[in-house]
């Protein structure tokens, strides 16, 4: 009997070993690990490279004409551009405003320097000889003057100048 009680006193030994190690592998125990490697991983992590903003593409100063900036106005994929008193800026940014379906939008492609003095939307303030001389805008007064100067500083604030409107004939003579 001695062999016997020998026997099992070996095989309860080795079984209180082999559970110390084996209850340590369970399955529960195997997901914990994974969870928390899992958020040290999450936590420890270097934060993605911040995303820099899309680069406006460049663009040249152009000279333009009433006639040749007409197409500047929203419609078939084209940027809207107006001019103020000469400078032409490109207000594609603000499209939901001064491009198709806009509130501006008559200023489109256009020289808008009356109608922003005058704070008239109307078509007769837009000059209709496209091929004639610019609206030298003489018949304004002093308040109508400070109003176009502070439409041409927010344009300043905020679009590019792409280019400066001479009327037709001038072209040549400024570049």
């Amino acid at each position: 009997m001695d062999y016997v009680q020998q026997r099992v006193a070996q095989e309860a030994a080795k079984a209180e070993g082999a559970s110390d190690s084996s209850s340590f592998f369970t399955p529960l125990n195997i997901i914990i690990l994974f969870l928390v490697l899992h958020a040290t991983y999450r936590f420890l992590r270097p934060p993605p490279p911040p995303a820099l903003p899309k680069e406006e593409p460049a663009v040249v100063f152009k000279t333009f004409t009433p006639r040749t900036l007409l197409p500047y106005n929203g419609e078939n994929n084209m940027p809207v551009y107006l001019a103020v008193k000469g400078r032409v800026f490109d207000v594609t940014r603000g499209r939901n405003f001064y491009g198709p379906g806009g509130p501006y939008a008559n200023f489109a492609g256009r020289d808008a320097s009356r109608g922003l003095a005058k704070g008239s939307f109307d078509e007769d303030m837009l000059t209709k000889d496209l091929d004639g001389p610019l609206d030298t805008l003489a018949d304004l007064n002093k308040e109508e003057l400070e109003a176009m100067a502070g439409w041409e500083e927010r344009f300043l604030e905020k679009y590019l100048v792409v280019g400066k409107l001479v009327a037709v004939g001038e072209e040549e003579k400024e570049e």
